[in-house]
C-alpha cells in the first residue's frame, strides 16, 4: 500500500476519533474505543512517516490528501 494512502487513512481515523473522545468525556464514560482509534491513527501516521523516504513535512499533508482523493475519484 502506498504511504500516502496510509497517512490519509490515519488522518481520517484521527479526525473522527477526537470528537468521539470528547463525547465520551462529556458523558463521563471511559473513551476506550475512541482512544483505541486514536492510537491506531497515530500508529498509521508514524508508519507512513517511517516508510516514506525523506519523511513528510507539514506542507506535504494537503498535497497528500488531494492526491489520495484524486486517485480514488479516478
Amino acid at each position: 500500500m502506498n504511504t500516502d494512502y496510509i497517512l490519509a487513512i490515519g488522518m481520517l481515523i484521527g479526525v473522527f476519533s477526537i470528537p468521539a473522545m470528547m463525547s465520551a468525556y462529556a458523558d463521563e464514560r471511559p473513551p476506550r474505543a475512541s482512544m483505541a482509534a486514536f492510537i491506531l491513527a497515530l500508529s498509521l501516521m508514524v508508519l507512513a512517516y517511517v516508510r516514506q523516504p525523506g519523511g513528510y513535512t507539514l506542507t506535504d499533508l494537503p498535497n497528500v490528501v488531494v492526491t489520495v482523493i484524486a486517485d480514488i475519484i479516478n
